[in-house]
C-alpha cells in the first residue's frame, strides 16, 4: 500500500525526487495521487521516466534545470518551470534552500553490513539535496545495485519508507549510424592515451567511446555513465591509470542504460560521487587530462554554443556542458563540441544561435566537430573563427554561411 505522504508534505511545501532510473516512482505516485487533498506544492525533479506526469494534477507545480524525459509533455503544456542553472550550482541551490527541501523522495538500495542504505546508480544531486532535506521518505528497491562513493542512510534516518523489488528502467542504447560513426572517427583523433574522458548519452557518444577501442589508458571523470563505458573498461582501453585523482577508478555521478550496466556497476571500479564533487571547479580543475566532449544543438560562426533552444521553444538542460567545458578549456587537455552539421534538413552551425542563448562561451571551445571534419579553435583569431567553423558546415550549407560571415565584415 502507497504511504500517506499527507503526514509530511502540507500546502505550499516543496518535494524533490531522483532522476531517471534513480526515480522513486512508487512514491511519486503516491504524491500524484494525494496532492489534490494536500495543496499546491512545488516539486523538482530532473529527466523524469514516469508518464504519469504527463498528465499533471493542477496541484503540483513542476521545476527542473531541464525539459528532459517525460518533462517535454509537462513544458509543452506550460506547466514546467526551467531553472537555468549549471548542474555543479545544483548543490548550492539546495543548500541554500533555493530548491525545494521540505521533503525528497528517495530510491535507495537495501541496508548494507554497514547498516547504511546507498543512493545506487544516481545519487548525483540527491547525494547532495538529502543533506539539507527537512525530511526524507524512502523506497528500499531490492534491484537497486549498492555502490561506492556517497555517504549512505540509515533506515532511521528515514521518515518513513516503502520496500519494493522492481526492476530499474532501462534507456536503451540508439545504435550509431554511419553519420555518428564519422563524427567519432574525428574526435578519436584529438583523444591522446592516458586522457580523461567526460561526455553524455546518446547516439554518437555511444560512437565515440565505441570508437576508441584502440585507445591506451583512458580514464573517466563525468556525470553520468552508459554502457558503452563498461564496455571500454572490460576491454581494458577504461583503465584511469594516468588519472590525477581517483587513479584507477571510474567517476560518475549516475548511471544510465541497459539492465545489464545497472548489473554490473557492482563490480566496476567505479565510484558513484555527488554533484558537488563530479562537477565541481575545484575538482575538475586538477584534472589536466580532461578531454571534455559534449554535444549541441546549434553552433555559430563564433564558437558560441547553443543546447537550450529546440524548435523555437526553450527546454534548457545545461547541465554540466559548461562545467566540464570550461575546466577542460582552461585547465584541462580540451574541449570539444560534437555534433551533426544538420538536423532535419537545417545547418546546426548557424550565424546566430536561436533567441540568442548561448549555453557555452566560445572561450569554453576548443574545437567543434562535425561528419565534416574538426575545427580548431584554441587560440583562433575572431576573425578566422567563422571560415574555420564554416568548413565543417554541411555543403549545402556552407556558401550562404560565408556570405553570412562576410556580411558581417569577418
Amino acid at each position: 500500500m502507497a504511504l500517506d505522504l499527507r503526514r509530511f508534505l502540507k500546502e505550499g511545501d516543496g518535494v524533490w525526487w531522483g532522476q531517471a532510473g534513480a526515480e522513486a516512482t512508487p512514491l511519486v505516485d503516491a504524491l500524484l495521487d494525494q496532492v489534490s487533498e494536500i495543496g499546491p506544492v512545488w516539486a523538482f525533479t530532473g529527466l523524469s521516466l514516469n508518464r504519469r506526469l504527463r498528465e499533471l494534477p493542477p496541484e503540483l507545480h513542476m521545476l527542473s534545470y531541464g525539459a528532459m524525459g517525460e518533462l517535454r509533455a509537462v513544458a509543452a503544456a506550460g506547466r514546467l518551470d526551467v531553472v537555468p542553472a549549471h548542474y555543479s550550482v545544483l548543490p548550492r541551490l539546495f543548500a541554500e534552500h533555493t530548491l525545494p527541501t521540505d521533503v525528497g523522495l528517495v530510491q535507495l538500495s537495501p541496508p548494507g553490513p554497514d547498516g547504511l542504505c546507498s543512493f545506487g546508480i544516481g545519487p548525483d544531486y540527491a547525494g547532495d539535496a538529502a543533506r539539507h532535506t527537512r525530511v526524507l521518505v524512502g523506497e528500499i528497491n531490492r534491484r537497486m545495485p549498492r555502490t561506492i562513493g556517497t555517504p549512505g542512510i540509515a533506515l532511521s534516518d528515514l521518515a518513513a519508507h516503502v520496500e519494493t523489488d522492481r526492476p530499474l528502467p532501462s534507456v536503451p542504447e540508439r545504435a550509431p549510424d554511419e553519420v555518428d560513426r564519422a563524427i567519432a572517427g574525428h574526435v578519436a583523433e584529438l583523444v591522446d592515451d592516458g586522457d580523461t574522458l567526460q561526455m553524455g548519452v546518446g547516439s554518437l557518444p555511444t560512437a565515440i567511446l565505441d570508437g576508441l577501442t584502440d585507445h591506451v589508458d583512458l580514464g573517466f571523470h563525468g556525470g553520468m555513465i552508459t554502457d558503452s563505458v563498461v564496455r571500454l573498461v572490460e576491454r581494458g582501453v577504461l583503465t584511469g591509470r594516468r588519472k590525477e585523482i581517483d587513479p584507477g577508478t571510474v567517476v560518475t555521478g549516475a548511471a544510465i542504460g541497459s539492465s545489464a550496466l545497472y548489473e554490473a556497476v557492482g563490480d566496476l571500479p567505479c565510484e558513484f560521487r555527488p554533484a558537488s564533487y563530479t562537477h565541481n571547479p575545484r575538482v575538475l580543475g586538477r584534472l589536466s587530462t580532461l578531454v571534455a566532449i559534449n554535444s549541441a544543438l546549434a553552433v555559430d560562426l563564433t564558437g558560441q554554443v547553443g543546447s537550450e533552444v529546440s524548435g523555437g521553444r526553450y527546454l534548457g538542460g545545461i547541465g554540466g556542458q559548461a562545467d566540464f567545458s570550461g575546466a577542460a578549456a582552461r585547465t584541462g587537455a580540451l574541449s570539444v563540441i560534437a555534433l551533426r552539421s544538420t538536423a532535419g534538413g537545417l545547418s546546426t552551425i548557424v550565424p546566430q544561435l536561436p533567441e540568442g542563448i548561448v549555453t557555452t562561451a566560445r572561450a569554453d571551445v576548443d574545437a567543434v566537430v562535425t561528419e565534416h571534419g574538426i575545427a580548431m579553435l584554441r587560440g583562433c583569431p575572431l576573425a578566422q573563427r567563422g571560415h574555420r567553423i564554416a568548413a565543417v558546415a554541411a555543403p549545402e550549407h556552407r556558401e550562404s554561411l560565408l556570405k553570412d560571415l562576410h556580411g558581417a565584415g569577418a
